[in-house]
């Protein structure tokens, strides 16, 4: 038996103008998690391709399972029992969870679909993964943390060889993070090889046994994880020293105003008597485990969800109603989490995208003057260091971390009062995170007031001047300056809700 589920030896895959991969050799073995870390545009997303069947290598040779192979399709790969579970979802948004999970295995009785089997099959794999989701729903009608359990839950239906994770916790926080990692344990005593790609280097030194590091298409480093510091892999995936990832955080000064007061809100089922704000100049962070609450109090200030009860009002001035036009004409900007369905035109080209919500800046007597508008784009792309060769590329080409920095661009023009950013980061390697933060930091000492949403708690912890902390869709606490801490937040996080009032140790309060 060969010591390697897989092995690509010199695998080199060229398209016109670029070479992704340049002699890559790469190599997973039975029963091991296998970090694959690099920048955006390392090659990452081109090698977990090759591997899954999707892309066919110039030149090189792989080795599966001690067989020299040639995937002619991914359904090849997968039937060989390899599955890969890209950063973009792949689902089927009108069929069923059942129907999803069991999409390449779909039980028959009789020589027809059993349906009743389906959704135990499907049901089984969701409780292994310790979460419960209704198999009937519609994928669609589920939070974007569920459908990526229902994807991960494909992955334990049939006999998976080798598992292939890009970003899987993206969108997922807490316990569901600690269920993936329970089960990523569970597979590798059973043998399962696992590539397992995150830009989130705290993952990778709790999970991972070895890393592999790309730079500009080329192996950097191969190694065991604890042979690797922190600031190591950094230095070897961006090629220097990142001396500080967050910039300094200024203190906001005393007597600026309110430009967003949030009083008693309510709107949908998660979000119950909301109370907060964020002043001029001020990075507030909102967090809380995934489900809390936090995006849709987003949206209901945005406009893109209704209100059922409260206030919202910006910079003193009380809405009854708002809407998104409404929000962009006051200078309120919205970076989504979901940039793929809620945030980007992935059919048109970049410059599009970017001054799609201010389209009189670039109209010339009622049409749009082309040549402004790249203009425009191209001055966004060189601040936000886009990777595209020109404006005209469409979005849907652009690697995830490109499409985030797309949007973040776009949004950056927009908001001069408000600038709310729900997981401003996701997908995004260290350098862009770092050249992200240090802009958020630029608005905000310019008066620009944020509202910071992530799952990454060492984000709000670095970036926020003041931190909300939502638990089942109401604010459990405010934590203020030096008392920010992760401790601090994931304690008011996970407490029940008591109603009165809680001291915490470092000024951070519970609050009724």
């Amino acid at each position: 038996m060969s010591s390697s589920v897989i092995e690509l030896s010199q695998i080199v895959k060229e398209y016109p103008g670029v070479r992704p991969l340049d002699r890559v050799d790469f190599a997973v073995r039975p029963g091991e998690i296998h970090a694959l870390l690099g920048e955006n545009g390392a090659g990452k997303s081109t090698l977990i391709r090759v591997m899954g069947g999707a892309v066919a290598p110039n030149s090189g040779s792989i080795t599966y399972l001690g067989k020299s192979v040639s995937w002619r399709s991914p359904k090849e790969a997968r039937t060989a029992g390899i599955h890969v579970i890209y950063q973009e979802l792949a689902l089927f948004p009108e069929l069923s969870v059942a129907e999803n999970i069991l999409v390449d295995a779909q039980p028959t009785r009789f020589g027809l679909i059993s349906g009743r089997a389906r959704h135990a099959l499907a049901a089984a794999a969701l409780k292994q993964l310790g979460v419960t989701i209704p198999t009937h729903a519609k994928v669609d009608e589920l939070p974007l943390a569920d459908q990526q359990m229902v994807e991960i839950a494909k992955a334990l239906v049939g006999q998976t060889k080798l598992l292939i994770l890009d970003e899987p916790t993206a969108v997922i926080t807490g316990r569901e993070v600690d269920l993936l990692f329970e089960n990523m344990r569970r597979l590798r005593s059973e043998g399962v090889g696992i590539v397992y790609v995150s830009h989130r280097l705290e993952e990778i030194a709790e999970i991972a046994d070895r890393v592999t590091i790309l730079k500009d298409g080329q192996v950097v480093a191969t190694s065991p994880v604890a042979a690797l510091t922190r600031e190591a892999m950094i230095t070897k995936m961006v090629g220097r020293r990142l001396e500080q990832v967050y910039p300094a955080r200024l203190q906001a000064p005393a007597q600026t105003a309110d430009v967003l007061t949030v009083r008693n809100l309510e709107a949908g089922p998660r979000v119950r008597d909301v109370s907060f704000s964020v002043k001029a100049g001020e990075i507030v962070g909102l967090a809380g485990m995934v489900g809390s609450g936090r995006t849709e109090v987003a949206e209901a200030i945005f406009g893109t969800r209704e209100v059922k009860q409260g206030s919202i009002a910006l910079e003193g001035k009380p809405f009854s109603k708002i809407d998104p036009g409404a929000a962009i004409r006051f200078g309120l900007g919205f970076l989504t989490e979901n940039r793929k369905d809620e945030g980007l035109f992935l059919g048109l080209p970049i410059s599009a995208n970017i001054v799609a919500p201010d389209l009189g800046s670039v109209t010339r007597r009622g049409l749009i003057d082309r040549a402004t508008e790249r203009e425009t784009a191209m001055r966004q792309m060189k601040e936000f260091a886009v990777a595209a060769p020109s404006s005209e590329v469409k979005v849907g080409n652009l690697s995830g971390g490109n499409q985030q920095k797309v949007l973040f661009s776009r949004w950056s023009r927009i908001a001069n009062r408000l600038l709310i950013l729900d997981e401003p980061t996701r997908g995004v390697d260290i350098g862009a995170k770092v050249e992200i933060y240090r802009i958020i930091r630029r608005l905000a000492d310019s008066g620009i007031g944020v509202l910071l949403i992530s799952s990454e708690l060492q984000e709000v912890v670095g970036m926020s001047d003041r931190v909300y902390v939502m638990s089942q869709g109401q604010i459990v606490g405010e934590i203020q300056g030096e008392a920010i801490s992760e401790e601090a937040i994931m304690d008011l996080a996970v407490r029940s809700m008591d109603r009165s009032r809680l001291s915490v140790a470092g000024g951070a309060e519970l609050v009724s």
